[in-house]
């Protein structure tokens, strides 16, 4: 696996190794109590949190995780047979309850008898197996059925990337697609030919295939002694655009992103990426994203409604406005927003091209005929962003991140390294939005998507968020 998406099952089998234990402990306390006719469980549930307890069950998840740790369940591949798992589950909560044990005697803790350390061992045992490997299946089932893959192309046709890619394509419970293979035809190119695998792009016309097409990842499989040329102009072509490039040749310095050293099964890969959103943060961003938007479709709903209600009343035409944006990757999604414009906006944008006031590929003019008097309210309020909220719950955006382009503008993209911006998931707002939004120059726009990428933490996440309040509540640049 590779780092991201090992972190990524890590930090799940973690969580649900902790709240099972949790959970355990109740239910094992309980029982014990309840045999003993001393206390009940909803009198232990609601007995006062001291302290001194919360720091010692602070200290016993700890030396719980330690203990998987070095039973090497998070070691281990997600592919690993059950008899396996079951094995190092069971020895884990084995030496988890001698722990556990050992700290009753020392400590006094009178809750924790003889049958409750029993009974917490076998909950524990049983409901930690069978979690994981409901998790595993629950993975593996998702992958194989083609859902959330990663898109890989191969650039080199020789027989490291050949077998590479048969490597992967044997277990597609890892998650990946392979697009196709980048190289130039050549005649001892025999092995490539009989593999059935799709040449897709010659290395002249690679960034115009990355440019149209969705690509996560790049896996670069030249020979370094003879195309070290070709290997690291793919290496920055792909760091300039935020794509995801590994390496099986030798380590050769990147001229634009970060580079470590990672495993892909039995192969070591050199990973070049930029910018920084990876591993677990990226995991909380889209725990608040969901969490959020959610909690924001709820307690909307009627002042949705209502703003829907205006709409279609004010004006003819349906209350949602509907359009193709670019996302992640260049994935393409159907954006959402409250209808500010007359139903026929879009077949007259073509009439209103020579008097565009924006700079670069963007169309914005502050005077558009086309705005309905309750969309210019909307517009200045952004109150037409708000079923984006649906996109944000959905996974197509984020709260907080690059705003999504209409392809019309992404298709007048002339710098590569403005594609870059398409690396993160687009968002509800950003450093433009805070900064001025039409206001600013489409130069200064991408310097600062590239400035939010570069330096993403949570912290960023939440500064612009609260930023983003007194800039709607102004209508600061709004158009």
């Amino acid at each position: 696996m590779l780092s991201l998406r090992r972190n990524i099952l890590h930090n799940a089998f973690t969580l649900s190794d902790l709240v099972v234990m949790a959970l355990s402990f109740v239910l094992a306390t309980s029982i014990a109590s309840y045999e003993r006719n001393t206390v009940t469980i909803v009198q232990l549930l609601s007995t006062p949190l001291t302290v001194q307890t919360f720091l010692l069950f602070l200290t016993f998840l700890f030396a719980w995780y330690s203990i998987f740790s070095f039973c090497h369940l998070y070691n281990s591949r997600p592919v690993s047979s059950p008899p396996t798992d079951i094995v190092s589950v069971t020895r884990a909560t084995t030496l988890g309850t001698l722990v556990l044990s050992v700290a009753a005697i020392l400590l006094r803790v009178e809750i924790i008898t003889p049958v409750s350390l029993v009974a917490f061992w076998t909950i524990t045992t049983f409901t930690t197996a069978a979690t994981r490997l409901l998790l595993k299946f629950l993975i593996i089932r998702h992958r194989m059925r083609g859902r959330n893959l990663r898109h890989v192309v191969l650039v080199g046709t020789n027989r490291r990337a050949v077998q590479f890619a048969q490597h992967i394509q044997a277990q597609p419970e890892l998650g990946y697609r392979i697009v196709g293979f980048v190289d130039d035809e050549y005649a001892n190119a025999g092995m490539f030919r009989a593999s059935g695998y799709t040449l897709v792009s010659s290395i002249a016309t690679f960034p115009a295939f990355l440019r149209e097409n969705v690509v996560d990842e790049v896996v670069n499989a030249l020979p370094m002694k003879s195309r070290y040329d070709q290997a690291s102009k793919i290496v920055a072509l792909c760091a300039e655009q935020g794509i995801i490039a590994r390496s099986l040749s030798d380590i050769f310095p990147p001229l634009n992103g970060k580079v470590k050293a990672e495993h892909l099964e039995s192969d070591s890969v050199i990973t070049v990426y930029s910018g920084s959103m990876q591993d677990w943060p990226v995991l909380v961003k889209r725990a608040l994203d969901f969490s959020v938007s959610s909690l924001l479709i709820i307690l909307l709903a009627p002042f949705l409604l209502f703003i829907a209600f205006l709409i279609t009343v004010s004006s003819p035409g349906p209350a949602l406005f509907v359009q193709q944006r670019v996302g992640l990757n260049k994935r393409r999604f159907r954006l959402y927003k409250f209808r500010t414009m007359v139903p026929d906006a879009e077949k007259k944008l073509s009439e209103l091209e020579h008097l565009n006031e924006a700079s670069g590929p963007v169309f914005k003019i502050k005077q558009d005929p086309r705005i309905t008097p309750l969309g210019r309210i909307l517009r200045r309020t952004s109150i037409d962003e708000l079923p984006q909220l649906l996109n944000v719950l959905k996974g197509d955006m984020s709260l907080v991140g690059p705003r999504p382009l209409p392809v019309r503008d992404y298709n007048g993209f002339d710098q590569d390294w403005q594609r870059r911006r398409f690396s993160v998931r687009p968002g509800l707002t950003c450093l433009w939005q805070v900064n001025g939004r039409s206001d600013v120059s489409f130069e200064r726009w991408m310097e600062l998507d590239m400035e939010y990428i570069d330096n993403w933490c949570l912290s960023l996440d939440i500064r612009i968020l609260a930023k983003t309040i007194p800039a709607v509540l102004l209508g600061s640049g709004a158009a």
